[in-house]
């Protein structure tokens, strides 16, 4: 079989995927279904520094090719993370990204320096949530803000710092250059997109938050076109999300220039879809007689 193995940040990965934050919880749903070290990594439900209800239901909604959700973040904070999920996780033998979600940057740089000591391997700083401060605005739809806390948490921690864009920008490749120069070691992308359903027999948003964030095989070429577009535009490690359903889909995420693949609403249909994926990337490649899955990362050649 190839060498799946791929190194983001200087983190090293058995293999590329990597269940994506908020569709994996903190891996104890999924253990008796297979053993979690199967995995390249795990990336962590959003984790705010205070425990969050999140959004009032109904806020999941099924769409053509996808689904929509408004869940808000619902965890238990970053305390509960750091006592109770992050010992479990530690003994799985699988990299531990952390989801750093917050309504303010002091929020943000508060959950990095209380997981700076702590086993994880890589934080993930989700840039779609809202500022608070700034009239509720989130914080990746602007070059300055996503900058700013970008360095604010690279100042409060020294682990790989991996940033997680927000599609829903005029342009992503400014974004990902704004974070690469606050010290982003890695961007990962693409969070959803911002969609609605409404119930036309009621005539009310199916969503209690009237909307939420698309996800699925529907977004998978938005994925793919943004992946490729910052791929080309950083220096950076590029970790691809959005879509991914199969190992084909891991294979076109990767040649589009991602060294590393998150897996979201694929899990939802088939629990088993990680390590499917996985199976499926190794036969690909032995199919087409590649030794190493790094040949194939940002090999698509443009007409």
């Amino acid at each position: 079989m190839a060498d799946l193995s791929v190194t983001v940040a200087g983190v090293t990965f058995k293999n590329p995927i990597i269940p994506a934050s908020g569709t994996f919880g903190f891996g104890r749903e999924y253990e008796d279904l297979y053993p979690l070290s199967l995995l390249g990594g795990i990336s962590t439900k959003g984790t705010t520094l205070d425990p969050k209800d999140g959004n009032p239901p109904p806020r999941i909604a099924e769409t053509p090719a996808g689904m929509l959700n408004s869940v808000g973040l619902q965890n238990p904070g970053i305390d509960a993370f750091i006592r109770d999920a992050l010992p479990y996780l530690q003994e799985q033998d699988t990299v531990i990204i952390a989801n750093v979600a917050g309504s303010t940057v002091e929020d943000c740089v508060e959950i990095a320096r209380r997981l700076e000591n702590t086993k994880v391997h890589m934080l993930e700083l989700n840039i779609s949530c809202p500022n608070v401060k700034e009239g509720g605005v989130a914080f990746g739809t602007s070059c300055e803000s996503a900058g700013a806390i970008t360095a604010a948490v690279r100042k409060a921690t020294t682990k790989p710092l991996m940033v997680k864009l927000s599609p829903n920008v005029t342009s992503i490749t400014d974004i990902a250059k704004s974070v690469e120069a606050a010290g982003a070691d890695a961007v990962s992308l693409i969070n959803t997109l911002l969609g609605m359903r409404i119930d036309i027999e009621s005539k009310r948003p199916i969503l209690k938050n009237n909307v939420g964030g698309l996800s699925g095989p529907a977004v998978f070429p938005v994925a793919v076109r943004m992946v490729w577009q910052v791929a080309n535009a950083v220096s950076i490690p590029v970790v691809g999300m959005g879509g991914v359903a199969s190992g084909k889909d891991a294979i076109e995420m990767m040649m589009a220039g991602a060294q590393a693949v998150q897996v979201g609403a694929a899990i939802f249909h088939d629990p088993f879809a990680p390590v499917r994926i996985i199976r499926e990337m190794n036969e690909w490649l032995d199919a087409h007689a590649y030794s190493s899955v790094s040949q194939i990362i940002g090999r698509v050649e443009p007409w």
